[in-house]
C-alpha cells in the first residue's frame, strides 16, 4: 500500500504524519483540522514528507512491535506514565525507545523523527496524533511559545483566557461562551507568546475535549450525545469504559475515580461542532484581550466578584508541573524562559473573577455579559 501523509502547521512549526495505513493520516487530519492547518501532502518517500519539520512514521507491524519491545526490555530502562499509560523507556546510542504494553505500541525516536509501531490501526492513529502534537509543541516552544493552563474563547479577533485550578470551571466557561456565540479556541491549554508590539498571541492546543456528564445534562446536550452514541457514533477512544457504559444506560450523574478525579466523556475536536453544535474558531491565532477567573459554588447566584486574582507563573506548564504529557522523548526545550514576562504582560489585561452556580442559563448570561464588558474597552498594551 502506498504511503499517505498529512502535514500539520501552526505559526512557523510543521510536522508530517505519514503511514501506509490511510486511517492513521485521516485521523491526524480530523484531529488537528479544526484548529491547526492539516492538509494531505505528496512526497518522494518517507523522509521526503518532512520538508525540514518533524516527521511521524506510524504503521501496524506486529513483528517490528515485538522487536522494539525486546530491545527496551534488554536495555536498561525506566518506568514512566505517559498520557495515563504505563510506559517503559530506554535510551541507547543517542536514540530513545519506548513501549506501552497495554496499548501494544512501541516507539523509536531519533531527534525530530518518530517511528510508532502497533498491533492495531486505532491505537497507532491515536499515538501518532499525540506525538505529532508533541513535535509541534517542541518547535513552538523553541520559537518562544509557552503553554498555559487555560481555556480560551474568541470573537472579533479578541480572546478571553480563563484560568483556575482543576475543577474551577475553565472548561465550563469556554463551553458556555461558545454556546453564547464565541468561538471555542481551547478548553484546557493554550500556547501564548508576547509580540514585539506588546500584545499576547494565542494558539490552540488541539486535544480531545473532556466534558462532564453533569455539565452535558445541565446544558441539554446529554440526550443528543446519547442518541448519537446509541446510533453507532464513536467518541474518542481514550474515554473510560465506565463513561461509555453510563451514556449507554442513561446515567447522568458525575462519575469519579478512586483518586477523586472525575471521569468525563471525551470528544474529538470536530465533534464539538458536529455533536454539540458549538462554534469553533477557524482562525489560526488569537490575541489575548481579557482574563476570567471562575469558581463554582452551587449555593449562590452567578456574580462578578471583587477579588484581585491574577495570572502567575504557576499557570504556566513546565517540565516540573506537566503531569499528563511528560517529555519522556526529550523533544522540547527544558526551560520556560519568558514565562515571567508573559505572566506580567497578561496581568496587565482587564480581568474579572466570577462565581458560577449550577444554573446554566444564568451562568451563560453572566459570562456573555462579563466577556463583552471586559473586552469592550481593551486596547493594545504599551
Amino acid at each position: 500500500m502506498p504511503l499517505t501523509a498529512t502535514r500539520i502547521q501552526a505559526d512557523t512549526a510543521h510536522v508530517t504524519v505519514a503511514s501506509h495505513t490511510p486511517a492513521v493520516t485521516d485521523w491526524a487530519a480530523r484531529y488537528f483540522g479544526p484548529w491547526w492547518n492539516a492538509t494531505p501532502v505528496d512526497g518522494p518517500g518517507a523522509d521526503g514528507f518532512a520538508g525540514g519539520g518533524g516527521l511521524v512514521l506510524a504503521d501496524t507491524d506486529p513483528d517490528r512491535l515485538g522487536h522494539i519491545t525486546d530491545l527496551v526490555r534488554d536495555y536498561e530502562h525506566e518506568e514512566a506514565d505517559y498520557a495515563g499509560t504505563p510506559t517503559l523507556v530506554a535510551r541507547h546510542g543517542g536514540m530513545t525507545y519506548a513501549v506501552q504494553t497495554a496499548e501494544r505500541l512501541a516507539y523509536h525516536v531519533d531527534g525530530q523523527r518518530l517511528v510508532i509501531i502497533g498491533a492495531e490501526p486505532e491505537p497507532v492513529a491515536v499515538a501518532a496524533a499525540r506525538l505529532a502534537r508533541e513535535l509541534m509543541r517542541a518547535q513552538l516552544q523553541a520559537d518562544g511559545w509557552i503553554v498555559l493552563h487555560a481555556s480560551a474563547a474568541t470573537r472579533d479577533g479578541q480572546t478571553v483566557l480563563t484560568f483556575g485550578d482543576k475543577g474551577a470551571g475553565k472548561t465550563t466557561t469556554a463551553l458556555l461562551l461558545a454556546r453564547a456565540g464565541w468561538g471555542l479556541l481551547a478548553n484546557d491549554r493554550v500556547f501564548a507568546r508576547t509580540r514585539r508590539d506588546g500584545t499576547v498571541s494565542i494558539l490552540p492546543w488541539p486535544s480531545a475535549a473532556a466534558i462532564g456528564l453533569g455539565l452535558l445534562n445541565a446544558t441539554g446536550l446529554y440526550d443528543p450525545v446519547r442518541k448519537r452514541l446509541l446510533g453507532g457514533g464513536q467518541l474518542h477512544p481514550t474515554q473510560h469504559p465506565r463513561v461509555t457504559d453510563a451514556l449507554n444506560t442513561g446515567h447522568r450523574e458525575p462519575l469519579w475515580r478512586e483518586d477523586g478525579k472525575e471521569l468525563k466523556p471525551q470528544f474529538f475536536p470536530d465533534q464539538l461542532a458536529s455533536w454539540l453544535g458549538l462554534t469553533l474558531t477557524l482562525t489560526t491565532e488569537g490575541r489575548a484581550a481579557a482574563l476570567l477567573f471562575p469558581r463554582v459554588d452551587a449555593g449562590t447566584a452567578p456574580a462578578v466578584l471583587d477579588d484581585t486574582r491574577t495570572v502567575t507563573e504557576a499557570d504556566v506548564f513546565s517540565a516540573k508541573t506537566e503531569d499528563r504529557y511528560p517529555d519522556i522523548f526529550h523533544l522540547a526545550p527544558q526551560n520556560t524562559a519568558g514565562a515571567g514576562a508573559l505572566a506580567e504582560r497578561l496581568a496587565r489585561l482587564p480581568s474579572r473573577s466570577v462565581v458560577l452556580s449550577h444554573d446554566i442559563d444564568a451562568n451563560t448570561a453572566l459570562l456573555a455579559r462579563t466577556a463583552h464588558d471586559v473586552t469592550a474597552g481593551h486596547q493594545t498594551p504599551n
